[in-house]
């Protein structure tokens, strides 16, 4: 083997190993819990597949979990905010709007979400809560990977095989007793950095507007 040749195979495996870590993100404790979110309704699991609006393949997987808390498990996702905390790819603190936000982001030109809804036991959603805060970050394209073999190990969802495929997940998914479905479509612009940089200067604004108010107080 020549030595460009072996050059050339060395970054190539160099890059397959980089692409194959996860980013490990942990965000205080303190910040985690004054974050925290719950609904007052009945506990419920949602699977979100962005779907492409071109071929119907899909783009990605995120798995939402309202029990005791709300948490959003976005494995190698790409939408982050500063009034979220995360924990290796778990996001705390989803109230109504920030949640409005991550979907905002995702329903777009080129894509919608496919959100499936499903009843669960208080038991069934603590169980995936402690699932996904334990799993550990996901490296990128593992998406469905991750959440279907988390759901596999969950009573009730035992039928949900291991699969790489979004869509093949949300088909999966939509056998399991007391789905219902809803498709989430926008058409904003495919710029998600324009869109994430503008819900931060939000955030922000917000944020020194509540500053001020404690200070007037």
């Amino acid at each position: 083997m020549s030595l460009i040749l072996r050059l050339a195979t060395g970054l190539a495996l160099v890059g397959l190993v980089a692409g194959c870590v996860a980013e490990e993100v942990s965000a205080p404790q303190a910040e985690i819990e004054a974050a925290s979110y719950a609904t007052s309704g009945p506990p419920t699991v949602r699977l979100l597949t962005m779907v492409s609006n071109r071929n119907g393949s899909g783009g990605h997987s995120a798995l939402v979990i309202d029990g005791a808390e709300r948490l959003v498990f976005d494995p190698a996702g790409s939408w982050h905010h500063p009034l979220v905390p995360e924990r290796n790819d778990v996001l705390f603190g989803m109230s109504p709007q920030l949640f409005g936000f991550y979907m905002d982001y995702h329903a777009r030109e080129t894509y919608h979400v496919l959100v499936q809804e499903m009843p669960v036991t208080p038991e069934q959603a603590a169980a995936l809560s402690r699932a996904v805060q334990v799993h550990g970050a996901v490296p990128q394209a593992r998406c469905a990977r991750s959440i279907s073999t988390l759901l596999s190990g969950v009573p009730g969802f035992e039928t949900i095989r291991p699969t790489w495929f979004p869509v093949n997940l949300s088909e999966q998914f939509s056998e399991l007793s007391g789905v219902t479905e809803d498709r989430v479509y926008d058409d904003d612009s495919d710029d998600n950095l324009e869109l994430l940089q503008a819900q931060a200067r939000a955030a922000r604004t917000r944020e020194i507007a509540a500053a001020a108010a404690s200070d007037d107080g």
